[in-house]
């Protein structure tokens, strides 16, 4: 996982040409004002899914195995839950089509405010609870990078 500011996505472009791709496509994009829904940034290869929601208490942590996701926050703060994927077990499993699991995970969990301006990248390895609520539940505007592995 790493979590950062926009400003530095340059200091990742490295890991992968398609992460430089949608760390591209976030700082040229207008995303004050971007309306939600998906952006095809690369065909299925790289896409933004832009998402407005109230935080929630509790939510599921869950993992991915075709996309790493680069979530960041346009509007808001919210909570996030990390660990490591082996930390945890099955609860919903994996959808190949979503590219999505549900887990339970128990032990060593961390967590992190995602703040305007940061972004989070989440790989295979990592179990992520996002949309948490950072003290009281507030309404958030977020994009999500899906680039695939």
């Amino acid at each position: 996982m790493i979590k950062d500011r926009l400003i530095n996505a340059k200091t990742y472009y490295g890991i992968s040409e398609k992460l430089k791709k949608g760390f591209e496509w976030l700082k040229n994009t207008d995303l004050e004002n971007i309306k939600d829904g998906r952006y095809y940034i690369d065909n299925d290869n790289i896409y933004a899914n832009v998402q407005s929601y109230d935080t929630k208490a509790d939510a599921a942590f869950e993992g991915h195995r075709r996309y790493i996701d680069i979530q960041y926050m346009i509007k808001g703060v919210e909570k996030i839950g990390i660990t490591n994927y082996d930390n945890c077990s099955v609860k919903t499993p994996y959808s190949e089509e979503n590219d999505i699991e549900f887990l339970n995970c128990m032990k060593n969990r961390g967590e992190f405010l995602l703040r305007e301006g940061d972004f989070a990248v989440f790989f295979p390895q990592d179990a992520h609870q996002p949309s948490l609520n950072p003290e009281k539940q507030i309404n958030v505007k977020k994009v999500i990078v899906k680039v695939s592995t």
